[in-house]
This record gives C-alpha cells, sequence and structure tokens, in this order.
C-alpha cells in the first residue's frame, strides 16, 4: 500500500517557520508572528510602510512560514487592518490555515495622519471622539464590525488592551465579547499589555467561576533590556496555561545594532520607543546588554537581531515573538534566528547584566 501523498498548496513553497501550540489551547501559531503596525499608512508614522509595499511584506512573510498576523484597530487609524484585509484577499491565503490578530482599546481616530497622543480626555471630547475608546459595551460591538470591515473576514482573535480598573466593570465585557465568540466573529480571545493582578488575573478569574471564554494568550512587553514581567506575568501565564507572545522583542531596533551604529529610519524618529527603552547613557546596564549581544553575534557570525531573537526562544515561557520590519531581508534574517541556539552561557552572560528598572508600557 503506498504511502499517502502530502497536500500543499500549489503556491505557497515549503515552510521555513515551525508552529508551535499557543497555551493549553489547540492553536497552533508560527514561531514569529508577523507585527502589521508597520503596514498602513505613512500619514500616521513616516516609518510605516503604505498600502502596496504593505501587501507585498504580509504576502513574503507568509511565503517564507509565518501563518500568524497581529494588527490592531488603532495601527493607522484602521489603514493597517485593511492592508492585511487586502494582502489576505489579494494572494487567496488559506483562512483555514493562518491565524489574524486585531485588538480594540484606543481610539480609531477619523484620518489616518491624526494621533490620539497627548491629548487629554477633554480634547477628545471636544473633537467627539466619546465612547470611542476603552472596553464598553458600545466600543466593543462598534470596534469588532469597524475590524471585520476592514478586514473582510473572520478574525481568529480578538484581544483586550487594558481598560478595567474594577470588578464590577468585567462583567459587562466579559458578556459581550461571550455573545460575539457564540456568533462565531472571532475564535480566540487574548489580552495586552497590562498589569498582572489588576487585569489579567481578575479577568481569566472572572471568566472561569461563570464559565465564560477563557483568555489563551498574553501579548506583552518583553526583551532583553526590559524583564519586569518575569516578576508576576510570567508566573501566573505558566500557573493558568497561557500562551506568551510578547511585542518589542527587538526593543525598537535597539538589540539589532550596536549602539554607535546608524540608527535605522524608524529609532531616529520614534520617541516613544526611546521612553520605554531607557537612555543607555544614564542605565550603562542597557549598553552592557547590547555590547554582550554583539559580542555573541559576531563570534557566531549572524546579526544582532538573530541573537536577540534566539535568547527570547531560549525562556520556556516564551510561546511565539510578535516581529516588525519595514525590509524583507531583514525579515527573513529575523526567522533564522529560530535555528540558533545559544548555550547555557551565552544566555546566562545575557542575562547577568540585566537589572531591575520601573514598569514602562503599561497603561
Amino acid at each position: 500500500m503506498s504511502a499517502p501523498t502530502v497536500q500543499t498548496s500549489p503556491t505557497a513553497p515549503l515552510s521555513t517557520v515551525p508552529y508551535v501550540r499557543l497555551g493549553k489551547s489547540g492553536l497552533k501559531v508560527s514561531k514569529l508572528i508577523l507585527g502589521c503596525m508597520t503596514y498602513g499608512s505613512s500619514q500616521w508614522a513616516p516609518w510605516v510602510l503604505d498600502e502596496a509595499e504593505g501587501i507585498e511584506h504580509i504576502k513574503a512573510a507568509y511565503d517564507l512560514g509565518i501563518n500568524t498576523f497581529d494588527t490592531a484597530d488603532m495601527y493607522s487609524n484602521g489603514h493597517s487592518e485593511i492592508v492585511l484585509g487586502k494582502a489576505i484577499k489579494k494572494h487567496n491565503l488559506p483562512r483555514d490555515e493562518i491565524v489574524v490578530m486585531t485588538k480594540i482599546y484606543a481610539t480609531v481616530m477619523r484620518n489616518p495622519g491624526d494621533r490620539e497622543f497627548g491629548l487629554s480626555e477633554d480634547e477628545m471630547a471636544k473633537r467627539r471622539y466619546t465612547n470611542q475608546k476603552g472596553l464598553n459595551r458600545k466600543h466593543i460591538f462598534e470596534g469588532l464590525n469597524g475590524s471585520l470591515g476592514g478586514l473582510r473576514l473572520e478574525s481568529s482573535f480578538f484581544l483586550l488592551g487594558p481598560g478595567l480598573a474594577s470588578v464590577p466593570l468585567l462583567e459587562g465585557p466579559l458578556r459581550v465579547l461571550l455573545a460575539l465568540f457564540k456568533a462565531g466573529l472571532f475564535g480566540s480571545l487574548g489580552f495586552s499589555f497590562c498589569w498582572a493582578w489588576h487585569f489579567f488575573q481578575k479577568m481569566q478569574s472572572y471568566a472561569r467561576q461563570h464559565n465564560l471564554t477563557e483568555f489563551i494568550s498574553m501579548q506583552n512587553r518583553y526583551n532583553a533590556i526590559y524583564r519586569e514581567e518575569e516578576r508576576e506575568m510570567v508566573p501566573m501565564l505558566q500557573d493558568m496555561g497561557v500562551g506568551m507572545i510578547p511585542y518589542t522583542v527587538l526593543a525598537s531596533g535597539f538589540l539589532t545594532r550596536r549602539i554607535n551604529e546608524p540608527q535605522t529610519g524608524r529609532s531616529s524618529v520614534d520617541q516613544f520607543a526611546k521612553f520605554l527603552n531607557g537612555d543607555p547613557e544614564q542605565n550603562r546596564f542597557l549598553a552592557d546588554i547590547n555590547e554582550r549581544i554583539a559580542q555573541i553575534a559576531e563570534k557566531r557570525g549572524v546579526s544582532m537581531g538573530r541573537i536577540a531573537i534566539a535568547w527570547l526562544l531560549s525562556k520556556p515561557f516564551v510561546t511565539a515573538p510578535i516581529v516588525g520590519s519595514t525590509s524583507i531581508e531583514k525579515l527573513k534574517d529575523l526567522i533564522g534566528g529560530i535555528n540558533v541556539q545559544l548555550s547555557e552561557e551565552e544566555v546566562e552572560s545575557i542575562d547577568e547584566a540585566y537589572l531591575p528598572r520601573a514598569v514602562a508600557g503599561h497603561f
């Protein structure tokens, strides 16, 4: 009896990326997830790629084996979702294979180039953005409708941003999400950057106590120069069986080149990323970690980006890092980090230089 023939898409090459289970769920995601904040409208940020180039990058990522794409309704004020949806439709990416993640919390401004950052709540109200932020029922319903309208396809994931401050507020969003989940509008629930006890633990506990849909993933800030999540969030996720899909894993480019080397287009203008990373002149351990990664990369003959990815994947609690890139060649290079196995001594060399720091990135 002959062996069964392996069926693959006639247009898709064999994957160079392995797939991993997300927490205790049955869902599998690519070991690197493509972050789609980079694609949308250059009016929103000068380092964002516009539609045509974004579609090209998403197709290239899929061809390499990435099956999981992370976006949010506020990225480029909705245009990131639109670009991802157009890429899926144009290149007929199989929805039974790929995983789409989108998020809700922040305000989606009316024009591509508008930014909410720096505007007070009163100013936003004057501009008629009332009820268009947070996790109230109205915003959840309208946000999901807007996301599906942009993607023109079902979302595999619906992730929440931080927006709940007390237990009485939990029931509304969870009941709404359960109804949307049962309606088949999305397949799973996740959470994005938040405080471990104040948000995620309360939400998950409430869901379990009331037999509601549980969260299966946490998208949090984590990299070699920011490890404060190891204090409470990481142990909690491991205890609950929740998958961790960290973002800013390369510290917005800080871990991809030596400090004295020229900055990338994004890192030279992204002041928020600089604030989150910290100043290596004042906090010398940041420069020390950067240099240690550079030395390991030189010794191995690979890029610093690959070492930064390999360091992340050496942590058993990391499921799949989210990476973004404005270069297809650099994306290919980062994928190569999956195959770099750091020694215990190399991991310890990076780890031992770290010093505790103030929490940043939670809102």
